[in-house]
């Protein structure tokens, strides 16, 4: 222990100093995860942007806090302002900075073989999704032979967990304190997917209990989707891969079908991780 620090406890008079530079750090944290949750709610709204009331909302942020971090990160080129809508988006610099870490990562790459093997095998939309703090990410998609895809959502979408089937298949994968933990601090943004805790809860307990999540209805109309969850060396959850197809595609017997075929690459998908780890 720290023999200044000691002092400071025995005595247990608190200097100012001391306490200003404890504060600090913490300050400063806050004000960039405040940041972060902006630029989150932002980058789900792709290239058409997001209004700042629903950057409100979502964050559950004043909106004075807001539009402050909202102009300052206009002012360092990391947000834009649409002119036409006055809706808000992730600025070019984005992307650039991106540039800096332009190779796959190991996930990507050792999911490749799997999601061209699943996809040829399966014949509907593939997607790869991945956890981003509590989002998910649509980091691939692959493009079946049958002649009606699902095409749902595109590679770069970015969704709450909890309100895709790879998310729910995700959160199943966590321990549950874990999951409930991620669902609550989601809870306002839910209301613009029509869902809430409650419901997301109910399908993260019964994906569970299956082994993989069964989505009956998907987010396009008609449609079914089903999502295993990839797990890295560590035992954490980092990604999902989900087929969705017309209902009629996925009756009983051939839902248990492609889930095998999926539990399968991700078992695979996660040999592979732990093969290139070190």
């Amino acid at each position: 222990m720290n023999c200044g620090v000691l002092v400071h406890i025995m005595d247990k008079r608190p200097s100012p100093k001391v306490a200003h530079s404890a504060l600090e750090p913490r300050q400063g944290a806050q004000a960039i995860r405040r940041a972060l949750a902006v630029l989150r709610i932002l980058a789900a709204g792709r290239e058409d942007g997001v209004p700042l009331a629903e950057v409100v909302r979502a964050t559950g942020l004043t909106r004075p806090t807001v539009h402050r971090i909202v102009h300052v990160l206009i002012e360092e080129g990391i947000v834009e302002r649409h002119d036409r809508t006055g809706r808000y988006a992730i600025g070019n610099q984005v992307p650039e900075l991106a540039l800096a870490r332009a190779r796959p990562s190991r996930l990507l790459v050792a999911a490749n073989p799997s999601l061209r093997r699943a996809s040829a095998e399966i014949g509907d939309t593939l997607f790869l999704t991945v956890r981003t703090g509590n989002d998910t990410l649509c980091v691939d998609r692959r493009i079946g032979v049958y002649p009606i895809q699902v095409l749902s959502i595109k590679v770069g979408a970015r969704r709450p967990l909890g309100v895709s089937s790879a998310g729910v298949a995700i959160l199943a994968a966590m321990p549950a304190q874990d999951a409930r933990k991620i669902v609550a601090a989601n809870e306002k943004r839910f209301e613009a997917y029509q869902t809430d805790v409650a419901a997301v809860m109910s399908q993260v307990t019964a994906a569970r209990k299956r082994g993989y999540n069964m989505r009956e209805i998907g987010l396009v109309q008609g449609t079914k989707s089903i999502s295993t969850w990839i797990k890295t060396p560590d035992g954490q959850p980092a990604a999902a891969m989900t087929v969705s197809a017309v209902r009629t595609r996925l009756g009983p017997r051939r839902e248990q079908e492609v889930a095998e075929i999926l539990l399968r690459e991700a078992r695979i998908i996660e040999q592979a991780i732990r093969g290139n780890v070190g």
